[in-house]
């Protein structure tokens, strides 16, 4: 039986997590169709675009993201504290965005039409704004406006009605710094583990295409979650490795898949797996089998450990797979 969501996300475990959305219906929702021979890769930027979107309304950050076929990857980091941090008025320009709010969160916007309002209607303005405040910080209410959108611009293109997404999107807890890194790898390479592309570079509608680009230009995609290096004090709000090893360790990953020659990279010319003491054979098994190994929570034996406990859980599904991959040091 599925767990109910808000036992799924719990910010107070970690900010990081991966969602998976598949389509139900035989229309992909991007390649060609092998019976109409109709092709439906546009819609590969559609989902780019929504994501892009909606990372610059909401307190979540992509960090990587894969749109396949019939199905899509995304990592989201929440900023729950930059949230917290908006002024009402923010939080009601930014929902605006994407919904018309109420005849009292219109009228508070306009500084004319506030002073206008009496105190009881101001704290009812207000009171709604907090609402929206979380909804601003929810991995739900952002998937939600990910893919409804997406599917009704599908079903306007196919003139059709009725689901196209499956009922809910997976999603997974990422623990700790070893998970987030394999998970944005194996999200990364998903078209080269599906033969669809043979670099990371070419791996379109990616996430680690989009930062390869930017790189060669010395900048990093403002529609991500930045690489701000290894943990250090005072560190900045961003992902906790080094840009320049995290696409060298993902080249190097992509080869070996392609090539399927596992054991082949070299632990000493990857500065993220010696940090995070992965052997680069662990490595390969979690960036090709995440997914399959893992369930509602990714991470170190300690932290799964831990998170178990915290949830009062008999049992967790990937304990197994922590120990032999992800062995705490």
């Amino acid at each position: 039986m599925p767990r109910a969501r808000n036992q799924q996300v719990s910010l107070s475990d970690t900010p990081y997590y991966h969602c998976i959305s598949r389509c139900v219906r035989r229309a992909y929702l991007c390649g060609e169709d092998a019976v109409t021979g109709q092709s439906y890769e546009h819609r590969r930027q559609w989902v780019e675009e929504q994501l892009v979107r909606l990372a610059e309304v909401f307190s979540i950050e992509v960090c990587a993201y894969a749109v396949m076929s019939n199905h899509s990857h995304v990592v989201l980091h929440v900023n729950q504290a930059r949230a917290l941090g908006w002024s009402i008025e923010e939080v009601l320009a930014r929902w605006h965005q994407l919904h018309k709010g109420t005849l009292l969160t219109q009228r508070y916007v306009d500084p004319e039409k506030r002073a206008a309002m009496d105190s009881a209607q101001q704290a009812t303005a207000e009171e709604t704004a907090e609402v929206y405040r979380q909804r601003l910080f929810d991995i739900s209410w952002f998937m939600r406006h990910l893919n409804e959108t997406i599917a009704r611009q599908a079903n306007k293109e196919d003139n059709c009605t009725g689901r196209f997404w499956e009922g809910r999107f997976k999603s997974q807890a990422l623990l700790d710094e070893a998970a987030l890194a394999a998970c944005m790898a194996y999200v990364d390479l998903n078209p080269i583990r599906a033969k669809i592309a043979t670099t990371p570079e070419t791996s379109a509608h990616t996430s680690v295409k989009r930062r390869i680009e930017l790189a060669r230009e010395g900048k990093q995609p403002k529609s991500l979650c930045p690489f701000v290096g290894n943990p250090r004090r005072d560190m900045p709000d961003g992902l906790p490795f080094a840009l320049a090893d995290y696409l060298s360790l993902v080249d190097m990953t992509g080869r070996v898949i392609r090539e399927d020659k596992r054991g082949a990279i070299d632990p000493a010319t990857s500065p993220i797996l010696q940090r995070l003491s992965i052997d680069s054979e662990c490595w390969l098994q979690l960036t090709t089998g995440l997914e399959q190994h893992f369930g509602a929570v990714v991470g170190r034996d300690t932290s799964l450990l831990r998170y178990k406990a915290c949830h009062q859980q008999q049992r967790i599904r990937g304990m197994g797979a922590a120990k032999r991959w992800l062995q705490s040091g």
